[in-house]
């Protein structure tokens, strides 16, 4: 475990954006200091605009935007002036983590946690080599806004679509705030302990 843990978290950032999101460093650094827990993923959560390619992978969407902070209309509606003939979503997602843990019974603690914190989409997945928590918040929301080309929702509703995905970026920050302060309140039971 502390080989992988050693591994993991000397690589290279390989993300789009090739670091942590400032929203979640902090929480990402305090889980990292636990010698039990290392992260091997993150988002803080996000508000994007995306095309999805016939294919339909991952790897091959195309951001018009992607905001790890609040946006507004206008900007929305400025990536709209000139989009390509596909289709485009809305779409805002919650906080996502993955923590190695060295035992289960350690991930079934951070669980708890993460839990208490309000990210009640969260669980523990095991191979033969890794324990891993996945937590990841139910603020999100995606929806198609053009077809083809054709932007098909009002201004009215572009900036309902924008409010609400403030709205959860907000709830979601609140709950990276609380997970942190209870993965603090663990450190320091585990400094007390050793």
């Amino acid at each position: 475990f502390d080989k992988e843990k050693k591994d993991c978290l000397n690589r290279i950032d390989k993300s789009k954006k090739g670091s942590v999101d400032k929203e979640i460093r902090q929480l990402v650094d305090c889980i990292n200091s636990l010698s039990d827990y290392y992260t091997t993923s993150s988002c803080s959560g996000r508000i994007l605009l995306i095309i999805i390619p016939k294919s339909g992978k991952k790897c091959d969407v195309d951001f018009l935007l992607a905001s790890h902070d609040k946006v507004n209309f206008k900007e929305i509606k400025a990536c709209l002036e000139n989009i390509p003939e596909q289709d485009l979503w809305f779409r805002q997602e919650s906080m996502i983590l993955h923590v190695a843990c060295r035992t289960i019974e350690d991930a079934q603690k951070i669980l708890d946690l993460s839990t208490l914190a309000g990210f009640k989409h969260s669980g523990i997945i095991t191979t033969k080599k890794k324990i891993i928590v996945e937590i990841i918040g139910s603020e999100q929301f995606d929806t198609i806004i053009a077809k083809h080309g054709n932007v098909f929702v009002s201004d009215e509703h572009l900036r309902l679509l924008v409010s609400e995905a403030n709205k959860k970026l907000e709830i979601n920050s609140r709950k990276i705030k609380k997970f942190y302060e209870r993965i603090e309140s663990l450190k320091a039971q585990m400094a007390q302990s050793s």
